[in-house]
């Protein structure tokens, strides 16, 4: 059984309350980084190897290393739980179940920060998150764990919750200090990054909920410790937000480095595909990477086994392979429509772009357009060609990766399985007619027109 450090005490009662989680050992990070240097809480980060959780996987303490300090200019640290990736909702159920464990992470990052002011930016729809986050920072205020001069440190935190609007786009950092400003919440360019202007043009680290609370267990058990779980540059524990065609789906703390079959398969994990049948495809790290299917989900190009690791799920590169991401594992099984899960996809992102560039704004429409055509009997082998020639204008020419997150998916669907996208075409009756279809619709869609 693999080792967990932020789940460990998941299903102790009342875990949520700061009394629980104290004598559970709660706070004790806390307690030993005051007693530190922040240089020094700093280097234990960097000694952990931790990786940012949200997506990207920068080093952690790089990216802290990067923050600029001039004299008499405030620093923030602000926790991005705009958790908005489809297919991904392991930071909701850790502010859920244990909101103590990101208030610690946040005030040890704070402190090795120099921050005396954090926010919290959570997604609009999350408003019981909210008010759980906001009951748990009033307990650790009482205590003494926050406010003035924390346990009789000289160290001063104040920490605010903030609720967004509910926009994929404010997943982005610099969109989501734009909103926190109060301003819409489209990216920024850069340069300048965050570490040098960030909120209110101040020196800011964001980080995602799972990174914040992960220093907890760094600071505990020391970097060195940490870093010796996982594999190479993949250290410690991930969690996983396990959804689609499996026996067992939820969250899961995996140490990183697990065989992606032993995860789909075991007892212990997600327990196979549900009702008998046999695995299709996957999206490994939520909806914005390259799906893939089966036979590259469980083994590499070269028949070794594919790791769940940063390294080991990239391996192949987008040709065989693809993205850790933010963790949000979706499994597909032989009856799933592979145009439809593209299609959708691509609705959702067409939805969300913020419009600010051209390629991301007018591509994500023209390629959810063209999906809806080939998924409803209406396409031409042509428009297979013109989404993968979409796909390519669009990727690396946008301000923020929203564009690349758009365009990844439909690609990789198209190389992969290629034969079901001309399947559409060839045969649009047939198409109709199965469950891939209009059947699953309530009231059938109005064509589209779309100039090719």
């Amino acid at each position: 059984m693999g080792r967990k450090l932020l789940l460990e005490h998941i299903n102790v009662p009342g875990i949520n309350t700061f009394d629980v989680y104290r004598q559970k050992g709660g706070y004790r990070a806390v307690e030993k980084a005051l007693k530190m240097t922040p240089d020094e809480v700093v280097e234990e980060v960097k000694k952990s190897g931790l990786r940012g959780r949200g997506g990207a996987g920068f080093p952690t303490g790089m990216k802290w290393s990067f923050l600029a300090k001039p004299e008499g200019v405030p620093r923030y640290l602000v926790c991005n739980a705009d958790e908005s990736e489809p297919g991904t909702f392991k930071d909701r159920y850790l502010m859920t179940h244990i909101p103590h464990a990101l208030i610690e992470g946040m005030i040890v990052s704070s402190f090795a920060l120099g921050a005396n002011t954090s926010y919290i930016y959570v997604r609009g729809e999350m408003m019981p998150q909210v008010r759980i986050l906001e009951r748990a920072i009033a307990e650790a205020k009482n205590a003494g764990y926050l406010g003035k001069n924390i346990l009789g440190s000289g160290y001063d935190l104040e920490l605010y919750v903030q609720p967004g609007g509910g926009a994929y786009i404010c997943g982005e950092e610099t969109a989501l200090l734009e909103s926190l400003e109060g301003k819409r919440g489209n990216p920024r360019i850069k340069p300048p990054f965050p570490a040098i202007a960030g909120l209110y043009g101040c020196p800011t680290v964001v980080n995602n909920v799972e990174s914040i609370a992960a220093t907890v267990p760094i600071i505990n058990d020391g970097g060195e410790e940490y870093a010796k779980i996982g594999i190479g540059r993949s250290t410690g524990t991930k969690l996983i937000s396990a959804s689609g065609n499996l026996v067992r789906p939820g969250v899961y703390e995996i140490e990183l480095g697990l065989p992606v079959e032993e995860f789909i398969y075991s007892d212990e994990y997600c327990g196979g595909i549900a009702n008998g049948k046999r695995l299709k495809a996957t999206v490994a790290g939520g909806s914005s990477v390259p799906v893939l299917p089966a036979n590259l989900t469980l083994k590499l190009a070269n028949g070794d086994p594919r790791l769940m690791s940063y390294e080991g799920l990239s391996e192949g590169g987008f040709v065989t392979g693809t993205m850790m991401g933010s963790g949000g594992f979706i499994a597909f099984d032989e009856d799933q429509c592979m145009v439809r899960n593209t299609w959708n996809f691509a609705r959702f992102y067409s939805h969300e772009s913020c419009g600010q560039c051209s390629p991301c704004r007018e591509g994500t429409g023209w390629m959810e357009k063209i999906l809806r055509k080939i998924e409803f009997g209406e396409g031409k082998m042509s428009d297979i060609d013109l989404l993968v020639d979409v796909a390519k204008k669009i990727e690396g020419n946008t301000i923020c990766p929203l564009g690349d997150a758009a365009a990844w998916p439909v690609a990789s669907a198209i190389r992969h399985f290629r034969d079901e996208f001309e399947w559409h075409v060839k045969e649009p009756v047939k198409c109709l007619e199965t469950n891939y279809g209009l059947a699953n619709y309530a009231q059938p869609i109005a064509k589209t027109e779309v100039t090719t």
